[in-house]
Formats: C-alpha cells, structure tokens, sequence
C-alpha cells in the first residue's frame, strides 16, 4: 500500500515536529502514573492546560515507593518547594455556572494564594461567549509532553479491567465513579518543545504576562524506564482547534484533518468518541458509505452521555446523525457499538477518549470530541501520525487499534488479530468476538420522536461557532415580545424600588411606630419554626398561582418571612409546585381553550415551547413575556415534556429567586439595625440586580431600534 499523505502543515496541522519517542497510554492509571513520575523529574517548568483541574485528585491508587504526595495539589506544592529552579503553570478552564457543583470550590485558593510561590494557577475566560477550553496539555521541560482527553480531576482515574463499583476509582467517600475510558499520546522531543509553545502562547494571553522557553541545553528529562517506548525517531503533527476571539482568527485544523482523513480512507475508519454529532464529519462519513467502494466505519461510543442535560442534548443529536448514516446505500459497513459491562445496572462505561483511526495510516489522539463545539468553538489540541510508508508505523497504528477493540471485547489481542485475518474484515471480526459477557454491543436507538422534536437545531445546541447575540435572541424572543418584556423589566424595577422607599419609610417615618417590624417577625417566628413551613408556603403559592398572583411579590415576602437561606428553598419549592398545578390544569384545559382565553401571542409562545423544550423554558422564567401563571398553563397546553418543564422552571427561576431572597433578608436587617456593613449589602445588592435589569432593558430597546432600522 502506497502512502497517502495526509497530513500537510497549514492545511489541516500547525506544526509537524520530530519526536524521540512516543507512546499511547489507554486510561487513566497508565497516563497519571506516567504524568508522576516525569514530573519528578522536572527542572524548570510544567505546564498544564486542562477543562477541569482538582486539586484533590489522586494520581495513584497503589503504594508509590517514594515520599511524594499522591494528591495533585499536594504534590506540586512539594515539586516546587523542593526545586528553586521549578516554576508550575496551571491554566484551567473558567467554567460556566452549569458546571459549578461538580466543580473544586475555591480552586485559585487551593493551588495559588496557599502555595508555593513557584506555583502558579489560573482561570482562563479569554474565549467567546458560549465557549470553553477544552485543551488537556501537560510539558515538561519542554522535553516530554502529554496530550488526550484527561483531565487532572475526579472520575478519570481508571485501569483497563473497568471494573463495576471498584473502589480505587473513589476519590471521595461520597461518591463511586462509573468506569471511564480514555487515551492520552506521551511525547518527547521537538513536537514537546512545539508544545511548549502552545501552553505559553495560552498563558500568554490570559494572564498577560511573557514567558520565555527553557534554554535548549537545559533540557535533560529522562524517559522512564518502566514505559516502554511505542515509536520512536518519527514526526508528530500537532493539530488545533481556536474559534475566532478579538485578534486571533479562527483556526479549524481538527474538523479538516477528519474531513481530509475520512475521504483518504481506504479500508477502516476506526473512531472512539465521547459525542459523535459533528455535522460536516458526519456528512464526510455519509458520502463514504455511499460509494461503492468506501471503507468499513467502526464507531465507539458510551451507550448513553454522562448527565441528564448532555443525555437530552448531545445523545439526540447523536441519534439524528446516525439516522442519517444508516440511511446510506451501503449502510452495512456501518457499526456502532457501546461498551457492554455486566453488572453496572444503569450506568455504563463512560467511553470518553477522543481517537480517529484511518487504515493502518494514520491515528489522531486529543482532545477534540466528534461534535460542532470542538470543530470550530472549543479550544483543542491533538496529535497526530501518519505512516507514509513506514511498516513500522504502521504496525504501530494497528497494534493500538487492536489494543482498544481488545479491551472493549474482553479478548486477548492475538485472537482479534487471529479473527480479522479469518474474517478479512474489521466488522466481521467483531461480530464474530461479540459475547454475553463483557463486549461490544450495538448501540440502542432510545430517543422517542417527542424527546428528538423538543431539542432546537444543533446551531443552538452545539453550536459549531460562537454564537451571534442577535441569532440567539431572534430565535429565543421574538420582536413582538419586546414590548412585553420591556414592561417586565419596568415592573420589576419598580418592585424594587417600592421595596426601598418602604424600607425608608419604615425606619424613618411614622410607619414603624404604626407597625413595628420586629413585632411582626416575632409574630412570623412560630410558622419559621414549624416543620409546616414548606408546605404552607407552599400551599400560598399554589393558592396565589391560581388566582394569578405576582410570583415576585410572593418570592419578597418568603425571603422577608424566612431569611435568605430558608427563603430560598421555600420560594423555589413553592413556586416549582405552583407551577406544577397551574401546568396540569393546562394540559387539561386544552391547547384551543387556552388560546380562547388568553392574548393571540400565547400560540407563538406556546409553539415555541413545545420546539424548544428547557431551552425555551429557561428563557421565559429568566425573561417572562407573561405572568407566571399564563406561562405555566401555556407549557401545559402545548405539551412540552412534563420533565423538561420542571427542569426548566428550577433553573430558570433559581438565580432570580437567589436575588430577590437575599436582597429581602438584607432589606430586613437594614430596617432593624441600619449598620454601615448592612447597608452597603443591600445597596451593592440594589446595584447589581437593577444594573441587570436596566442592562436587559436596554439590549432589548437596541435591538427594537435595530428592527425598524432594517425595515
């Protein structure tokens, strides 16, 4: 077979460099204990660039024969504490609040303001709105590097054995991750010096300051003797992805090497995968498996995402594209297959590596999953290899696909290899090797066509750019709801500043002598202690929901009764039952009687829920065009899902509800004790919520300028 010259530096790779040595590292016991002992090694400078760093993550779960900490905090504390030349970079993704819970709380605390002053983290938010970084690169000393889909954080540690419940992959006692699969590629060389490059270029521009390299003599990292070498002495290309953001331009080198590689495929396709709904890859697949003489296509992924929002987002969009693929003229030489463990009831292997595989070719190994975001919005980093020829190489190429396919099917590595050459063909092999016990199992289509109708177009869901402010608001509010979320707007500044000038005249006005507020709480303190409270709150919502009460009046008046914490709660409860009702009595009302009874734009809204589903949801409790209880009864009447509804109103309504509960109870505490520190909450408070409101009000009076400007 002749060579296929895939790889071309400024086509579809920045920089293809040598490399002394390479191997492949399949999941997480094998990259971490790697990771630690180079790092042991270190002279002057790590860096690590990752979407999520723990500083509590363990790198080993075995006794480790040396007096180095095993928790990553820890044991880059001690690496900089015991070498004065060292300087540590840590340069993780500042996340998105939807990832908050499962985030390290005060991580800049933890691995900056406590530790050694050669130790050095931050929170990197230069990207577009919407977007993350999704980078995982590890250099050290510019002389070995790591790059792949794992991150330093809990959940990633595993062996290849994927064991069900086993507790070496516990981090905390709390919690018993499922088993993860991932791949990382480890380098040395002059493709880690490249890579070096990358990681400063990143920190660079976050932190604003220059860092320089290491001098080319300094460098002296020895390759650890208990890992063994896959290839050495051969050329890495270095492969990336960055969405356009103030000077930078955009660069799509991942999506065009996939595009380059699935055309120059001739044999196998061979893909691992966390996502697999990538539009133009998945047209490049398609047009494959319409040709006559396309290649086999063997997709790997996890039977089902991790986390209801991405099990709702990512596996529908998965399922349309592999609708699509299997209505291909020679869909045949398409198999899609999870991981199937025995005894792991409704979790599954989490299938997380991001691997591409051509013929004996070429193999592609980082972090870009085979979705939009990371073809054109997330930053990504891979690597990658191509033959040209080199038996080598390609033994090597083959060897790792083996490797993996060996995993997945519980079989030793000779008896796949001995069923591909029985069978002739990749599929066939694995169809031959498929058990009852561990294996590969067809993936199951799950997604119902109510569940697929209620996601938006991927453009939204995962968007392959960042995302225009003004598409975003035309397809979630519509010009004809300006004027009724501006009068939102209006109303809830109003409520705020009635709440003040209240306030004012409570404490400096014949009103507090009229009606003493501290009377009045003590009246309240019975019901605050009563373990009645949530379900009379409760019940007045449900009872103020039907008789189309301001939710916001009602929010005020809890966190005012119950404080900020217990206000919180209650409110959200409250509110989230109410709702509830009022969406029952909807779907029982009908879709036509509601419009009877209601404004004509309650069938645009009411259309649109039923499209959008939490997504519109969201939006319309963030930013209602309708009073609470006319929305409730709507998403009722238009059969939006009732799951998706509920999820929905508790995200939607919880930074609000935050607000208003907290800004009530430091609104109480001013009128009874009118301290300077109180004050100054509460106006800070004030600022913040009405800045936000104004803001909104604003941004909707641009764009109905920019509406009678286009007409």
């Amino acid at each position: 077979m002749t060579a296929l010259g895939i790889l071309k530096e400024g086509r579809n790779c920045w920089r293809i460099e040598h490399a002394r040595r390479v191997r492949f590292l399949v999941d997480g016991a094998d990259y971490f204990h790697a990771f630690r002992e180079i790092a042991k090694n270190a002279e002057h400078s790590i860096f690590i660039l990752g979407w999520d760093i723990n500083s509590q993550f363990k790198l080993e779960r075995k006794p480790t024969g040396d007096d180095f900490p095993v928790r990553l905090g820890d044991f880059l504390n001690e690496l900089a504490r015991r070498k004065q030349q060292l300087e540590i970079h840590i340069l993780d993704w500042d996340f998105s609040m939807i990832y908050a819970a499962g985030r390290e709380w005060l991580s800049t605390y933890k691995m900056d303001w406590t530790t050694h002053k050669h130790l050095h983290f931050r929170l990197d938010n230069h990207h577009p709105v919407g977007a993350s970084h999704h980078q995982k690169v590890v250099v050290i000393d510019d002389a070995v590097a790591f790059v792949g889909g794992l991150d330093f954080t809990f959940g990633r540690w595993d062996t290849a054995e994927h064991r069900p419940k086993d507790p070496r992959r516990r981090d905390t006692d709390a919690f018993m991750p499922p088993p993860y699969h991932d791949v990382q590629m480890m380098v040395s060389g002059n493709v880690a010096a490249a890579l070096g490059d990358v990681a400063r270029q990143r920190w660079n521009t976050a932190v604003a300051n220059q860092l320089e390299p290491p001098a080319a003599d300094a460098v002296h990292i020895p390759w650890p003797e208990d890992i063994a070498a896959d290839l050495e002495d051969i050329s890495v290309a270095i492969v990336r992805t960055y969405p356009e953001y103030g000077t930078r331009k955009a660069v799509h080198e991942v999506q065009q090497l996939i595009l380059d590689a699935i055309a120059a495929a001739r044999k196998t396709i061979y893909i691992e995968n966390q996502y697999f709904t990538a539009d133009e890859p998945g047209k490049a697949l398609a047009k494959r498996l319409n040709d006559a003489d396309g290649p086999e296509v063997v997709i790997i992924v996890p039977q089902q995402s991790d986390g209801w929002l991405s099990q709702n987002t990512m596996d529908v969009l998965r399922e349309r594209l592999i609708k699509r693929l299997y209505a291909t003229r020679h869909h045949h030489r398409l198999r899609i297959y999870a991981p199937h463990m025995p005894g792991m009831g409704n979790e599954c292997i989490n299938v997380h590596a991001k691997v591409l595989i051509i013929d004996d070719e070429l193999v592609k190994i980082g972090s870009a999953n085979f979705n939009n975001r990371s073809m054109g919005l997330d930053t990504e980093c891979d690597l990658a290899i191509e033959a040209r020829g080199e038996t080598r190489i390609r033994q090597a190429i083959t060897s790792l696909r083996n490797r993996l396919l060996a995993e997945h099917l519980d079989v030793s590595i000779s008896t796949l290899e001995t069923a591909i050459a029985g069978q002739r063909s990749l599929i066939g092999a694995i169809e031959s090797l498929r058990s009852t016990g561990r294996t590969l199992a067809p993936l199951p289509l799950l997604v119902s066509e109510q569940q697929d109708a209620l996601l938006p177009q991927s453009s939204i869901a995962d968007p392959e750019q960042p995302i225009d402010s003004d598409y975003l608001s035309r397809y979630l509010i519509h010009d004809e709801d300006t004027p009724h979320i501006k009068r939102t707007v209006i109303a809830l500044l109003s409520v705020l500043f009635f709440a003040l000038l209240l306030a004012a005249s409570w404490r400096w006005t014949s009103l507090g002598e009229w009606l003493h507020i501290t009377e009045l709480l003590d009246n309240l303190s019975e019901l605050r202690g009563s373990w009645l409270a949530p379900a009379i709150v409760s019940l007045v919502y449900i009872i103020g929901g039907l008789f189309v009460f301001p939710v916001t009046l009602m929010i005020i008046a809890t966190g005012v009764t119950f404080g900020a914490f217990y206000g919180f709660f209650y409110s959200l409860l409250g509110a989230g039952l109410s709702a509830v009702v009022c969406y029952i009595i909807g779907q029982y009302l009908g879709h036509d009687t509601i419009l009877r009874l209601s404004h004509r734009w309650v069938a645009r809204v009411s259309r649109r829920m039923a499209e959008q589903g939490i997504l519109s949801t969201i939006t319309l409790r963030i930013i209602p065009i309708a009073p609470f209880t006319v929305i409730n009864l709507i998403a009722g009447a238009s059969h939006i899902r009732f799951r998706d509804f509920v999820i929905g109103t508790l995200l939607g309504m919880a930074p609000g509800t935050l607000a208003l509960t907290v800004f009530s109870d430091q609104l109480v505490a001013v009128i009874q004790t009118p301290e300077a520190t109180r004050i100054v909450i509460l106006l800070t408070l004030l600022v913040v919520m009405g800045a936000g409101f104004w803001t909104l009000k604003c941004w909707l009076l641009k764009r109905q300028k920019s509406r009678q400007r286009r007409h």
